[in-house]
């Protein structure tokens, strides 16, 4: 094993967790904020990806087709949200309805299963190539960094407004939100659609990055954002508190992910297992804190006795 192939490859895992950690803040909104778990990101990821792409093939500039990627996501989670406040389906089969028919919609938009974009015929944000050796104002590492403390901090300053605080008070006690007068209905359904929106513009990211759009590339983005919220708590959350702090913490986990990931692959693991070792990652660290609880309850009872 060359150690030496390992650092080389680290900078694309970090690249790559940066990207995904937009995704997962998009899953921290609605698995944390609102206590739902969406699955319909695994269809709105691709959806960013293919809009993206195939807007600039139409001749659109990359800040444009970014916009109408984010527009695009924002549309699904909108359609999730009515899915389960309009039409009374519990959010878990909202998200897998929704998730089922973006895989034909992502087809539509794409033409085939499959679209590449060219880094060298069109002037793309990020990319695989801009990782090394390139202007540092080009680099991909620091420009998907600026967007995530841009994305962070948006983030914070909506969700101290008041419409913010309604939407974490519905997360937070549903009932108790609904007594004080909050339309608990509409913050679910804006919820979605800032989680979608973010999902599908890391989905824009990505399909840039990697210099194509596939129809299957949303397939575990929910388990992959899942992992990065609960590897950043796990190894982060009790020194780093208040809510951009949680935020970015859930980037950190995604970077851990993918470095983690990225060591596995330099072991020589076969890469058909990948998917078993991330579910087996996730289910880990979701048993942490039960762990931790049940540990810290026999050390209350044995110092009770004493």
């Amino acid at each position: 094993m060359n150690l030496f192939s390992l650092f080389n490859s680290l900078p694309g895992a970090v690249a790559q967790g940066l990207i995904w950690g937009i995704m997962a803040i998009g899953v921290y909104i609605t698995f944390r904020i609102l206590d739902i778990a969406d699955l319909s990101v695994d269809g709105s990821f691709c959806t960013g990806a293919a809009v993206c792409i195939m807007m600039m093939q139409a001749g659109c500039r990359v800040g444009v087709a970014m916009i109408g990627a984010l527009i695009a996501g924002m549309l699904a989670g909108l359609v999730t949200g009515i899915f389960h406040t309009c039409m009374g389906i519990p959010a878990i089969l909202a998200g897998i309805l929704t998730q089922l028919g973006l895989y034909s919609v992502n087809l539509k938009i794409m033409g085939k299963s499959n679209q590449p974009i060219n880094v060298d015929k069109y002037n793309l944000l990020v990319s695989l190539r801009y990782i090394k050796d390139v202007p540092w104002f080009q680099n991909t590492l620091l420009i998907v960094a600026i967007l995530i403390i841009v994305i962070i901090v948006v983030l914070y300053w909506f969700f101290g407004r008041e419409i913010g605080c309604a939407l974490r008070a519905t997360g937070c006690n549903d009932k108790m939100a609904r007594a004080q007068g909050i339309n608990t209905g509409l913050c679910r359904v804006l919820g979605l659609v800032i989680s979608n929106g973010l999902v599908a513009f890391a989905g824009c990211l990505l399909g840039q990055y990697q210099g194509f759009a596939d129809v299957n590339m949303g397939r575990g983005a929910i388990v992959i954002g899942l992992a990065a919220v609960i590897i950043g708590e796990a190894i982060f959350g009790r020194i780093m508190q208040g809510f951009a702090w949680k935020l970015l913490i859930v980037v950190f986990g995604a970077i851990i992910y993918y470095v983690v990931l990225q060591v596995v692959i330099w072991l020589g693991i076969d890469t058909d297992l990948l998917k078993l070792l991330s579910a087996l990652v996730v289910a880990v660290f979701l048993a942490i804190p039960f762990w931790q609880g049940k540990l810290r309850a026999r050390v209350g009872v044995r110092g009770g006795e004493q």
